[in-house]
This record gives structure tokens, C-alpha cells and sequence, in this order.
């Protein structure tokens, strides 16, 4: 005999957990709903380009595991990760100068998870954390689910303004008695602001989080995807014991994948591996044996030089095709490397109001407001150049610069 359904059903609001009130959805997500419209240039996803995907090697590479790993493959695994994986990224690390055992590293579902699993452990309601502003907003949704109070700090064209973090660090622990948790931190081609932390910066932020004993996250997705310029130590090759680093093969090798890793004190790796515990036991044992065989077979680094040309040949464009269509009065970093621009506008132009008439005229981007932690700045927004194609990027552009000559009475 069935139960017959009730009329008046559960209030959920009534059940859900306290923290829920904190906890925002993705505003790209949201956005990307818009992306579907027939006709519609997208400049606002961070997706890599598909069309670079290495499909017959990671076939291949499949097949082989399958043949010869297949029941280990696709059983559970370790919390920790795939071993072998563990140790072909230390020895990535290595070379790079990060100086760390397979005890220091964890793989995680991807660097969403990474985030998610640091807060867990760090942040209790009300704590302060600091963040750059601009951030990524996929770290601050997971921050906020955790009820943090967040403390921003401006980036400029050198990254984060190290003579304002220090200050407010003084500020806060002297004046107010507050120890910040943590400084999150994108050192290379952030997301949203495309810049790069200098080396004197680096060294600067490593000695506040010594003298102050405050961690500093250090996000690292795009390190690899320089494609002109310098490049410059990782935060944790300057700093093991104060630094906790996220990695991710996301932007790397592929997003389906679904794999990252952190790097930090092996404490602090223990903890992680009890909180993962609790989410999802462990990653997907298939795809880190693709991952493994696909770095084992020295797959990575050829298909990561196919992908810089292609990149640096479509910001190139990007910055071609917006000194051509956009108004003088529309300033916008120029990145060395990774998927972003970021583009600021006069204070006269909203840019929350402006997507929706960028809508009708069939061109998305990310919303700048988005990326600050207290909603505070109206007049940039993020642009992305991986995704589309080359006359996407055109289009979308001239689609941009005219709305701007329109907000601006040219």
C-alpha cells in the first residue's frame, strides 16, 4: 500500500544548515545559460579549446590501461591518489624547484575540490581571510559556503599591492585583534586581471607570511600556459612550510579529467585526506592512470607547446581586434599567458547593465562585479580567448566596441 503524498510538503528553508545563506551559485554558470542562444558569440567561459583536446593519445593511452590496469582502474582507490601519479608530480615538482616527497601531495577532483577541502579545514564562521581584488570567483563561492569574512586587497598591473596587504595585516592584528586565516593568492596570469606577480612581490609576500605567520593559498592553474615573457619561482618553490599550492590538470591536459592536486606541509596533507574522506573517498582511479601513462609517455609537454602557440596567437588577435573597436577610454591588461582579459571601463559604464544589452546584441562576457568579494566595483568585466575561434574573437569584439561607442556618446 502506498503512501499517500502530502499537500503541504516540508518548508525546506527550516532544514537547511545555517551556512546555506552563504552559499551563491556560480554567476558563469548562470551566465553560460546565455551562451546557448542560436547566434550568440561567448567570451565568457574559461574553457579550453576543445578542438586541442589530445583525443588519440589520451585513446590511446586508455586503451592501454584498460588492457593492462583495467580492474585496478576502475576500482576504488587511495584517498592520497594513484601512487605512481603522486610520484610522476613530485618529480614535476622537483624540477621545478619545490622541493617535496610524495607525503606533501594530495590528488584531488580537480582544484574546485582543492579549494572546497582548504576551506574546509581552515575556516570556521567569521573567520577573516584575505583575497586579491579582483579573485576568482569560484574561490570565493567556496569560501563563502564556509561563512569566512573576507578582507580584499587591490591587484594592479604588478599583482597584488604589497604595501596595502601589509598594512591591513597591521591593521587587523594590531587595532582590531584579528589573525587572518589565510592569503589566497594567483600569482600567474590570474583569473580574472591576466597579470603576474613580479619576483619582488613574491619574495615581499613570502616574508609577510613568515613574519606575520599567516599561510598564503597560492592558486597556480595557467604557471604552464606562458606563452612570451619571464617566468618566475612558484610561491611554494620559495616557501614550502608556509604555502599551500593548488594545481590542476584542468587547463593543462582536460577538464573531464577532473584532477588536481595540493601541495603543502604533510600535516596539513593529512587533514586534507581526512576531509576528502568525507566528499568522495577518493578521485576517479581511470582517470589518474590516463593521467599517469599520458605524463609517463612525455605526452604533456608537446601538447602544452601546440596549445601556448594557439593561445598566444588568439590574445594576439583579442588585443588587435580591441585597439581597433573599443574607444581610447577603455583600458585592458595584456596577459603573458594563461586565458584572460581583463578589460576596465570609465566609472560612467555599468557593466552589469550593460550584459544585458551585450545579450541582444549576441556577445557575453563575465560580469567584473563577480570577482570581488563585496560586490564593489560596476565597470569591468572578463574576457575570454581560449574558447572561441578566431573570427568569434573578431566579431565579439567589434560587437563590444560598439556597445562602449554607444555608452559613450560616439
Amino acid at each position: 500500500m502506498g503512501v499517500s503524498p502530502d499537500k503541504i510538503g516540508i518548508e525546506w528553508e527550516k532544514v537547511y544548515a545555517e551556512r546555506v545563506k552563504g552559499m551563491r551559485a556560480s554567476e558563469i554558470r548562470e551566465l553560460l545559460k546565455f551562451a546557448k542562444q542560436p547566434g550568440l558569440i561567448s567570451l565568457a567561459g574559461g574553457f579550453p579549446d576543445p578542438t586541442l583536446f589530445p583525443v588519440e593519445q589520451i585513446r590511446e593511452v586508455t586503451d592501454y590501461i584498460l588492457k593492462n590496469y583495467g580492474s585496478d582502474a576502475l576500482q576504488y582507490g587511495e584517498t592520497e591518489g594513484l601512487k605512481e601519479l603522486r610520484q610522476i608530480l613530485v618529480e614535476r615538482m622537483n624540477k621545478d624547484g619545490i622541493n617535496i616527497g610524495i607525503d606533501n601531495l594530495i590528488i584531488t577532483t580537480a582544484s574546485q575540490q582543492a579549494l572546497d577541502m582548504t576551506a574546509k579545514i581552515f575556516i570556521s564562521p567569521k573567520d577573516t581571510i584575505i583575497v586579491e581584488s579582483p579573485t576568482y570567483l569560484g574561490a570565493l563561492q567556496a569560501f563563502y559556503a564556509f561563512e569566512a569574512e573576507f578582507v580584499g586587497i587591490n591587484v594592479n598591473d604588478d599583482g597584488i599591492d604589497i604595501e596595502i596587504l601589509e598594512d591591513r595585516i597591521k591593521d587587523l592584528i594590531f587595532k582590531k585583534g584579528i589573525k587572518p586565516k589565510f592569503i589566497y593568492a594567483i600569482p600567474n596570469f590570474h583569473n580574472p586581471a591576466g597579470v603576474t606577480l613580479t619576483l619582488e612581490r613574491r619574495k615581499k609576500l613570502i616574508e609577510i607570511s613568515r613574519r606575520y605567520q599567516i599561510p598564503i593559498i597560492e592558486d597556480d592553474p595557467y604557471g604552464e600556459i606562458r606563452f612570451e615573457g619571464e617566468s618566475f619561482p612558484s610561491l611554494i618553490s620559495l616557501d614550502t612550510s608556509h604555502v599551500i599550492a593548488l594545481r590542476t590538470f584542468s587547463k593543462i591536459l582536460s577538464p573531464g579529467l577532473r584532477l588536481g592536486w595540493i601541495i603543502g606541509d604533510p600535516e596539513v596533507i593529512r587533514k586534507i585526506v581526512i576531509a576528502k574522506q568525507g566528499e568522495d573517498l577518493a578521485s576517479p582511479s581511470l582517470t589518474q592512470y590516463i593521467a599517469y601513462e599520458f605524463l609517463k609517455r612525455g605526452y604533456l609537454e608537446p601538447y602544452l607547446e601546440k596549445v601556448k602557440v594557439e593561445y598566444k596567437k588568439k590574445r594576439d588577435l583579442m588585443i588587435e581586434s580591441m585597439i581597433k573597436y573599443f574607444p581610447e577610454e577603455i583600458k585592458f591588461t595584456r596577459p603573458e599567458g594563461g586565458l584572460f582579459i581583463w578589460v576596465m571601463c570609465p566609472e560612467s559604464i555599468n557593466t552589469e547593465e550593460l550584459f544585458f544589452e551585450a545579450i541582444k546584441e549576441k556577445v557575453a562576457y563575465v560580469i567584473g562585479a563577480s570577482f570581488y568579494a563585496h560586490r564593489d566595483v560596476h565597470n569591468c568585466m572578463r574576457l575570454n580567448f581560449s574558447m572561441p575561434s578566431y573570427e568569434q574573437i573578431d566579431e565579439g569584439i567589434k560587437r563590444l566596441g560598439n556597445l562602449f561607442k554607444k555608452k559613450l556618446g560616439k
